[in-house]
């Protein structure tokens, strides 16, 4: 067996595409002169077989393809090579594998027969139609809607998971390891030394494109970060996680999202391996079973071991509290007009929904303990609530945030974490007086007005509403994540290195 029959021997098997094989196949045939049923009979095959492979109807087995490239005076690499022989050939594969979709089935169009009778101008014409209305497909399904549906279906994958991700923790501590950091915080020196561990540099710019966080380039080993976040004054764990969420993509071999499911998992798993490296699972489990024996359990002493931002602590905590401690968590960030921006749970508490059952938007009950700690004059110190619902009664700790343009339009926002009644005596703030009954959804709790006062305001006032921006919002085309692809390129373009 040659040298190039062993390079890669598993590679039929591990997925190679059927179709470009076989253009190869017919590409060096043809070459040669040989007719199929002269390969057939070279390689001790029936023509019928062969006209399979060449087709790329069949996966193709190495034993079939050594015998082939043989036959041809090849080596089995030149038939392996993953680039379409020819343009016509590339053409051909193209239209084949969108009559083969999904999209195409549900048309109920006869397939185009591909041959050498039909004309290269008109198979051109063919495959830009095709690629038409899959743009068009992916437009239409591209909706709010839709995001809510995957998003609801991804936060129900969380809860089954206790939001906790095994494969992450251990990729994050390999990482880690490699980097020599032996437990703590993760200094930015260290956050920089994975990326150049990964073969990356990092380049601090202030004309990111404004639709990004930060820009990768692939080919150049390149990572483009905000230039106000390298070193502004206690944004130190902001600006590790924004590199460290780009890292995370590059490590987990992300790419291009096709749909808005595969668009939110890549989000939520990049962030799980930022906040896992940033608090790593062992420091910070062992951390947090001391201070739960201690019964002293606390977001800000978490947030202030490892030096990041409050939320960041928060949302790792529900990471670890259900698997490591034994404790049901929910998780709520809300902006001031009381609209949910993030929330997670598994210990019954009940979240409003809609009708998708997306809770992202949904406006929460004014005596939750994320919308009364807005009204508290003491914004320096955490704040703690009991909370009768119809689901139980919960004990919240919560923290008011500064807007940031994002997600809450500017507005300031709140974060808040939970637990139900039974599980509060491990929490530093259980001795709270402050309490607040709800009854939502029920509107006599808090969405009908008093009477009286309704009776008096009712017609002679007018308020201007505040319109989310992203209530008439099309998505746009092509980047399910909002991303100005365009305009990423054209940074790429000024930024990449000359000559």
């Amino acid at each position: 067996m040659s040298a190039d029959a062993t390079a890669r021997p598993t590679a039929p098997e591990a997925g190679l595409d059927a179709l470009t094989v076989g253009r190869r196949v017919r590409h060096l045939r043809t070459a040669r002169g040989m007719t199929l049923e002269e390969l057939a009979a070279a390689v001790g095959r029936a023509p019928s077989q062969v006209s399979v492979l060449e087709n790329g109807k069949r996966e193709p087995k190495l034993s079939v393809l050594q015998a082939v490239a043989a036959a041809l005076g090849c080596t089995l690499a030149d038939l392996l090579v993953e680039a379409p022989p020819t343009r016509r050939d590339a053409l051909e594969i193209t239209l084949e594998r969108y009559q083969r979709g999904a999209v195409f089935a549900g048309l109920g169009l006869p397939e185009v027969r591909l041959g050498r009778g039909l004309p290269t101008d008109v198979l051109e014409l063919v495959v830009g139609l095709q690629e038409e209305v899959l743009r068009l497909h992916a437009e239409r399904s591209a909706t709010p809607e839709e995001a809510r549906r995957a998003n609801a279906e991804l936060r129900a994958q969380m809860r089954e998971r206790d939001n906790h991700e095994p494969a992450l923790e251990e990729r994050a501590a390999e990482l880690l390891r490699a980097v020599g950091h032996t437990g703590g915080p993760l200094s930015q020196g260290r956050a920089a030394g994975l990326a150049t561990l990964l073969g990356f540099s990092l380049h601090y710019v202030g004309d990111l494109p404004p639709t990004t966080r930060s820009v990768t380039d692939l080919e150049h080993g390149r990572i483009y970060l905000p230039a106000a976040r390298s070193g502004a004054a206690g944004s130190s764990g902001d600006a590790r996680a924004v590199l460290l969420q780009a890292l995370g993509s590059i490590v987990l071999e992300h790419g291009e999202p096709r749909s808005y499911a595969q668009l939110l998992r890549q989000r939520v798993e990049s962030n799980y391996l930022s906040a896992a490296l940033l608090l790593p699972q062992d420091s910070a489990v062992a951390f947090l079973r001391r201070a739960k024996a201690d019964r002293e359990l606390s977001v800000e002493d978490l947030r202030d071991a490892f030096a990041v931002p409050y939320e960041t602590a928060a949302h790792r905590f529900t990471n670890l509290a259900t698997v490591h401690l034994d404790l049901p968590v929910h998780f709520m960030k809300v902006d001031r007009a009381g609209r949910i921006l993030k929330a997670y749970e598994n210990d019954g508490v009940r979240f409003p929904t809609d009708a998708l059952g997306a809770v992202e938007g949904q406006p929460v009950c004014r005596h939750w303990t994320v919308r009364t700690v807005f009204d508290i004059a003491d914004q320096l110190s955490p704040y703690h609530q009991y909370t009768d619902t119809a689901a139980g009664t919960f004990w919240c700790t919560a923290r008011t945030q500064p807007g940031s343009g994002g997600a809450g339009e500017g507005l300031d926002h709140s974060v808040a974490l939970g637990v139900p009644y039974a599980h509060v005596k491990w929490f530093r703030g259980r001795d709270t007086t402050e309490r607040a009954a709800s009854s939502c959804p029920d509107p006599a709790c808090c969405r009908r007005a008093v009477p009286d006062v309704a009776t008096r305001w009712e017609g002679r006032s007018w308020a201007s509403p505040r319109t989310p921006a992203s209530l008439l919002a099309s998505t746009p085309v092509g980047s399910f994540g909002g991303v100005d692809t365009p305009a990423v390129y054209d940074f790429l373009e000024s930024h990449a290195p000359k000559g």
